[in-house]
């Protein structure tokens, strides 16, 4: 197993997270999954776009590319789709993800490429100090919504589940054991993998803590059949008991870059074929 301190920054780096965030956990998680399952740093790209959550990256000794809000996903799909043989993962927040990158995670579903979304869950929006993220509980109040949150909460795994992702699952960032062994699963998974992440902002959501999380959730059990998409659906439809590990799973669907291109040898590998290239460039002569 390669050494998790591979991954470590220098000593000192400057941390933007504040002391108790959830984001620190995860960021263990992702460290030790790598570091178990023999990936090394340099096979490793990891896209972001804006927000706390989106700094993880920052904090890692990888491959990284950091975008605009809600643009974390066409990178990461670009890069596998250019070199299928890296470990990609798109990590960014509930409203970078599914607010500003609303229209690219359905669409991300759709293609179905080789990478693992994790998406950090706080129900709020940290970096920007505290309004509601569309994840955020009806009826909650925020600096900006003093009156209460009037819309109902955007449904991650239902929408992902429905749109036909293949592998659709949730974690707790308090339990960091059973959170690595679900981001395991979807590295390993062929095809695009969502993992929602709870994970509590200890500033600026006082109402979804991690007592809260432990309170409302459970793990499904053995008996759960991952390849039955109506159950699945069912489970994440209900927002009373929130359901934590792998709610649903297909397998052998192809992925974007087995449908788009031949081979998985990276392009930069492939042999220029230069008189397709001169009829290319002579349409634009």
């Amino acid at each position: 197993m390669i050494d998790k301190k591979l991954y470590d920054m220098p000593h000192g780096t400057d941390m933007a997270w504040c002391p108790g965030c959830g984001n620190f956990p995860i960021l263990n998680i992702v460290k030790g999954v790598l570091a178990e399952m023999d990936i090394p740093p340099t096979e490793v790209v990891i896209c972001s776009g804006i927000g706390q959550a989106a700094k993880t990256p920052h904090y890692l000794r990888v491959h990284y590319f950091n975008g605009l809000h809600g643009r974390a996903l066409p990178p990461a799909i670009a890069i596998k789709t250019a070199n299928p043989k890296l470990t990609v993962i798109a990590e960014s927040g509930d409203g970078d993800t599914y607010g500003e990158g609303g229209n690219h995670f359905l669409h991300t579903i759709r293609r179905n490429p080789d990478i693992t979304n994790i998406v950090h869950n706080n129900m709020i929006y940290g970096l920007t100090k505290g309004q509601a993220s569309p994840t955020s509980e009806k009826g909650m109040q925020t600096p900006v919504q003093v009156d209460g949150v009037m819309l109902e909460p955007f449904n991650p795994m239902a929408i992902a589940i429905s749109a036909g992702a293949t592998f659709v699952a949730r974690a707790f960032s308090g339990d960091i054991p059973q959170a690595k062994e679900i981001v395991k699963a979807a590295i390993q998974h062929r095809g695009y993998a969502l993992v929602d992440v709870f994970q509590p902002c200890v500033v600026f959501n006082k109402q979804n803590t991690f007592q809260w999380f432990r309170d409302h959730t459970y793990y499904l059990g053995d008996e759960h059949d991952r390849g039955d998409q109506a159950r699945a659906l069912g489970i994440a439809l209900d927002t009373e008991r929130l359901a934590l590990g792998i709610l649903y799973q297909e397998t052998g669907q192809p992925s974007y870059e087995q449908v788009v291109r031949e081979g998985a040898e990276p392009l930069h590998e492939q042999a220029l074929d230069k008189k397709k290239l001169d009829l290319l460039l002579k349409q634009y002569r």
